[in-house]
């Protein structure tokens, strides 16, 4: 047995030559555009079974994540074959039985989600729906590049194989760009999942075909390259490091998701944007010339790390601006570490080891934002902390500490915490806070902590020194930035609810608030003379509550009223005796707290009777319901300011049609700070054929601050006649016909909603 070796005359052997590099790189690239675009394409099809919620796109990375460590696990292990023939003969077998879960679907085998526990119901169907095909997908970059760097041994591109994990990497990162750009917006979920199964299986042909290839490149009948030499084992102090370094760009990537998708939507253009970003930086990362060179990349990193923790904390107007800040923060944060991970990278006999200790890194990322934080935090802490951490992977110096940078340390600390200091002094000094205009101190602390920033960055080289920095920022922004003394604070799955004591002399002095993310739930006052009276969003003004005082009107018998987000309960101070009244919530902590009078009493207090709630996704338990039972319907189910899109669908409306009485009518509250999504609901309704009328209602500037809000509300009547006494009220008009896309349970785009709102913005 001979190795392989190139023919050093005929002209067709040269020309293979040249050819084998671009067939490893085509082949590498294909499958990195099938694993990461399958991503937000199954996380879509399985949102709406878990109500839409932010947390299902960090709990989907962690089985994929996991199912990547199981492919390079696998991966490793098949190195141990010594015939790279035999190695893809196993691949390709595999890959075969990888196919037999297509044609990609959601498998139903585990029923419906149990809200208490739904991440392991998430966990198992993913596993059973795309486990087998993802993983082994997974394991094609490290196993072409192990077997490239053995047929190119002889050749100067063979001493570097890593440089086609950039050729990987691009191709995860232009398959991420298109899903929202163009995949999303063009094709419906059906088309995307027959596509992505023709992908694989041409995917299959390219790896036969390229094992052919390898195959013939014979010059002297030699049937296996040779070994490559083996070098020194890794140690376990290194495996450490390249895990950390693996680790932190991960669990940043889920938090910079979680953190913006929170008030924005759960939607693949949002989740594929810091996800596009990770892989971007191990495009250049690995390059052989990097784009960004890595001392660049450092002082980057630390100027985007010290201007997000000054602004972390705090909620602006300015979206555009919070976006940016929080993705260059972690975009320049995982190019430090992964050209730190690639300035370690082994020898190539290594190569797959290397890539399973990446691999690992990323699992333990994914698990402790995705399983581990939500148990031991009760608010998003993970988010600043592991952003603060990953400064202590910069390099440290070595050399002592100069004055300057001692100087510049303790000057960055005192200003750091003169917010705090300063807030205390206004606590207590009616006169300094008199100095202070309302509600601008949040303003001014982000100011000065901005100050603070710019001294941090000047020892951005004294990692320790840097970090503690960060960290007091960080903490002093958390301080200001509460707005509340929260009496109460517990995270589920669905998100973080907060409950705080405010005062409001308008109506009797102490409320209690209820917050999911930024946005306010619900209000009630503690005073027995107003406490029965519903706020916000369902004050008696506002479309919601027009619509329950019209139902009251026409059924003074008693009427049937369904509201699916329970929120603080506010809908039920509405319920008389002789109505009946249901929530459809998917969370039980929301559930539990409404109903608990310490600090909400709408259910159990104000409202007359039983009011019964029905725990689960609004779409699977509404399908439970008997048709024609209800006079009215109100849609409100809000996570922060997330839209559940799947709520919002032509199947979704024809199914709350379906639920009404001949004169119900279905109300749904449509306000939302960031994307424009009354169009697609319209568009809905004139698909199905039903009248509908919309109300913009603007709060009374001088009325108490909690009484009521500005909403935004589309109301869908079975039939004309149900929509006469709306018609009638001059609140309420029709609008134009649209021409948008109404959204299906087989299309949504988000990301058309996102634009449209920033043209209205702009105008």
């Amino acid at each position: 047995m001979t190795d392989f070796v190139d023919a050093p005359t005929p002209v067709s052997e040269m020309k293979r030559d040249r050819s084998t590099p671009i067939l490893f790189a085509v082949a590498i690239f294909t499958s990195a555009c099938l694993v990461f675009v399958v991503q937000p394409m199954v996380t879509k099809l399985v949102l709406p079974t878990l109500g839409g919620s932010p947390s299902v796109w960090n709990a989907s990375m962690v089985f994929f994540q996991t199912a990547l460590l199981a492919g390079y696990g696998y991966a490793h292990l098949l190195q141990r074959i010594g015939s790279i023939r035999t190695q893809v003969m196993v691949h390709v077998g595999l890959l075969l039985l990888a196919a037999l879960f297509l044609p990609l679907k959601i498998n139903g085998l585990l029923g419906d989600p149990d809200p208490a526990a739904p991440v392991a119901w998430l966990l198992g169907t993913l596993a059973l729906s795309i486990g087998a095909p993802f993983a082994i997908l997974s394991a094609t970059a490290p196993l072409l590049q192990a077997w490239y760097a053995r047929v190119r041994a002889a050749h100067a591109d063979g001493k570097n194989p890593y440089v086609l994990y950039a050729a990987s990497n691009l191709g995860s990162f232009l398959a991420l760009l298109a899903y929202p750009v163009l995949i999303e917006p063009l094709a419906s979920l059906s088309g995307q999942r027959w596509g992505w199964s023709g992908g694989y299986a041409l995917f299959l042909l390219m790896v036969i075909g390229l094992s052919l290839v390898v195959w013939r490149r014979r010059a002297e009948a030699a049937p296996e390259p040779a070994r490559l030499a083996v070098s020194p084992p890794i140690s376990w102090r290194e495996k450490g490091m390249l895990v950390l370094l693996a680790a932190a760009p991960s669990s940043l990537m889920l938090g910079v998701t979680a953190h913006l998708s929170t008030d924005v939507a759960s939607a693949p253009f949002l989740w594929v944007i810091p996800l596009a970003l990770y892989l971007l930086t191990f495009v250049i990362a690995f390059q052989s010339r990097p784009f960004i060179p890595p001392h660049i990349g450092l002082a980057f990193h630390g100027a985007a790390a010290a201007l997000c923790a000054a602004m972390i904390a705090f909620r602006t107007g300015e979206w555009a601006l919070v976006f940016f800040v929080n993705l260059a923060a972690f975009f320049f944060t995982a190019l430090m570490c992964h050209q730190r991970l690639a300035a370690r990278r082994p020898a190539p006999d290594r190569l797959t080891e290397f890539y399973l200790l990446l691999s690992f890194g990323g699992v333990v990322g994914g698990v402790f934002n995705a399983l581990i934080a939500p148990v031991i935090f009760n608010m998003v802490w993970e988010y600043p902390i592991v952003l603060v951490a990953a400064v202590l992977l910069r390099p440290w110096g070595r050399d002592a500490f100069k004055p300057w940078q001692i100087i510049c340390f303790l000057g960055a600390l005192a200003i750091a915490l003169a917010p705090p200091i300063l807030l205390e002094i206004m606590r207590y000094n009616p006169d300094f806070r008199a100095m202070v205009p309302a509600g601008e101190t949040p303003r001014i602390a982000q100011g000065i902590l901005g100050i603070a920033a710019v001294i941090a960055f000047l020892v951005r080289d004294r990692a320790l020194l840097f970090a503690i920095a960060l960290a007091t920022m960080v903490w002093s922004g958390l301080h200001i930035a509460r707005g509340y003394d929260w009496d109460l604070t517990e995270r589920s799955f669905f998100g973080v609810m907060r409950v705080a004591t405010t005062q409001d002399q308008a109506l009797g002095g102490r409320i209690h608030v209820l917050m999911h993310g930024t946005t306010l739930h619900g209000a009630q006052s503690m005073e027995a003379s107003h406490r029965c009276a519903p706020t916000l969003y369902y004050a008696k003004s506002t479309p919601l509550g027009q619509s329950a005082l019209k139902t009251q009107e026409r059924h003074p018998e008693g009427a049937v009223i369904g509201v699916v987000g329970q929120g603080s309960g506010a809908m039920a101070a509405y319920k008389r005796a002789e109505d009946r009244l249901t929530f459809f919530e998917i969370d039980p902590m929301v559930d539990r707290l409404s109903r608990d009078p310490k600090w909400f009493s709408f259910i159990n207090g104000c409202a007359d009777g039983p009011v019964r709630t029905v725990l689960g996704d609004a779409r699977l338990t509404m399908e439970r319901e008997p048709a024609g039972t209800y006079d009215l319907l109100v849609i409100d189910a809000f996570t922060s300011d997330a839209v559940p899109t799947h709520l919002l669908t032509v199947e979704a409306i024809k199914g709350y049609l379906r639920l009404l009485k001949p004169d119900g009518v279905v109300v749904l509250h449509l306000s939302n700070r960031n994307l424009e999504i009354t169009l697609p609901a319209e568009a809905a309704a004139q698909a199905l054929n039903v009248p509908n009328l919309h109300q913009i209602y603007f709060e009374r500037k001088d009325g108490p601050g909690m009484s009521e809000a500005s909403t935004e509300a589309l109301i869908i009547g079975k039939s004309e006649a149900a929509l006469a006494p709306y018609r009638a009220d001059g609140r309420w008009r029709t609008l134009e016909r649209t021409d948008v896309r109404p959204w299906t349970d087989d299309y949504v785009n988000l990301f058309g909603s996102l634009l449209r709102q920033w043209k209205m913005a702009a105008r």
